[in-house]
């Protein structure tokens, strides 16, 4: 049985390139005394990734990445390895995670972004990071990843946008809306996400700046390649943190409250349908203010799972999942875990799907498993196995 749950939330939002650095072969989990395999991966669970070999990897807020290596017979175990500066990782705080059409993994950090390759691992044994940072044109910290359907990576960063050439980074400019009274979360501009719609728009989540949408066809063409969102057009607040698509094509972004120059309690979700007829003075937008959580609250990650549910993470309240349906939307709050002590404000910070369908979360508290009713927290012992 899970106990009813009743902030403070470590929020962690990037510049040497080409060093190569081995890693010795030895699990992290090889650590000593039992308490130790006891403990939470990591307090902080900020960024998570599935990647195409299976192994599930989940960056820390001071501790690198934790990756989990899943057994491959029923008579092994399975290995949870750590990698951080000591070992080559550019920096121990991971906010992002993602992997290229050749199947090397991305890390973003605060100091800029690390690549290793899981293949040239398994051939050889060996753990080696290749960093980029200030030297290769990337800047700022909280480093988020998008690799288009091209192939090119995208960063953004406290500093804006970034744009990967295979060997530098460079900035690209997005334009900036007119606001009556602008205000922000931590720093007006920060990219917190980056995502790519089923159309090829590339959308860029911005503090104090709305959303952003850029359609690569149009660049150069004289047509219009930015369209920018706001509060005008029915988001929660300008403070945009999380934007996925569902199966219906319609964009959801979640948002968050303000802190400078003065609190302000917005935020939470908002849905854009492109395809919806709306009058000429309605909001694009459509808000949820009847679901606790979903309005005037923090809502900083959303995920969307292979079976085309929308999950949110509600801060102070829990995570709803969204059944999208032909008829209408079914939302369900889950906001019951094994550790209410570790999840008292449950602010979700990462999600990730495995290949066999598990729901892995992040939180402000430690790593946790959705088991299709609450929330089991996963220590370095586990349980790491599938429901």
């Amino acid at each position: 049985m899970f106990p009813r749950l009743a902030v403070t939330l470590c929020l962690v939002s990037c510049g040497s390139a080409g060093s190569l650095t081995p890693v010795p072969n030895a699990p992290a989990g090889d650590r000593g005394a039992a308490g130790a395999q006891a403990a939470p991966i990591a307090d902080y669970v900020v960024a998570s990734f599935a990647d195409a070999h299976g192994d599930l990897w989940f960056g820390t807020n001071g501790q690198g990445v934790a990756r989990y290596r899943p057994a491959t017979s029923a008579a092994a175990n399975g290995e949870l390895r750590y990698f951080a500066r000591a070992e080559g990782l550019l920096d121990d705080v991971v906010t992002d995670i993602d992997a290229d059409g050749a199947g090397r993994v991305w890390f973003g950090s605060h100091a800029g972004v690390s690549r290793t390759d899981p293949a040239a691992e398994r051939a050889t044994g060996r753990v080696t990071f290749t960093n980029f940072g200030s030297e290769s044109g990337l800047r700022g910290d909280g480093c988020k990843l998008l690799f288009d359907r091209q192939g090119v990576l995208w960063v953004g960063s406290s500093a804006g946008v970034f744009r990967f050439d295979g060997e530098r980074f460079h900035a690209f400019e997005l334009p900036q809306p007119t606001l009556e009274s602008p205000s922000y979360k931590i720093v007006p501009g920060k990219v917190w996400d980056l995502f790519e719609d089923s159309k090829g728009n590339l959308w860029f989540a911005r503090d104090g700046l709305g959303a952003c949408r850029f359609d690569p066809s149009a660049a150069g063409s004289g047509a219009a390649a930015f369209t920018l969102f706001t509060e005008r057009d029915g988001l929660c607040s300008n403070n945009v943190a999380s934007i996925v698509e569902d199966r219906h094509g319609r964009i959801w972004c979640g948002s968050i409250t303000s802190d400078h120059p003065q609190y302000l309690a917005k935020g939470g979700v908002s849905r854009f349908d492109p395809q919806a007829s709306r009058a000429p003075d309605a909001p694009l937008f459509t808000q949820f203010p009847a679901l606790t959580g979903l309005f005037a609250n923090d809502v900083y990650n959303l995920f969307v799972d292979r079976s085309g549910n929308v999950w949110i993470g509600a801060v102070r309240v829990g995570a709803y999942r969204c059944e999208v349906t032909p008829v209408a939307d079914r939302f369900t709050l889950f906001d019951r875990t094994d550790r209410p002590d570790l999840t008292r404000y449950f602010g979700v910070q990462a999600m990730v799907e495995d290949r066999h369908g598990t729901l892995w979360f992040g939180f402000s508290g430690g790593l946790f498993r959705f088991d299709g009713a609450g929330f089991v927290h996963v220590t370095r012992a586990g349980p790491w196995s599938s429901p």
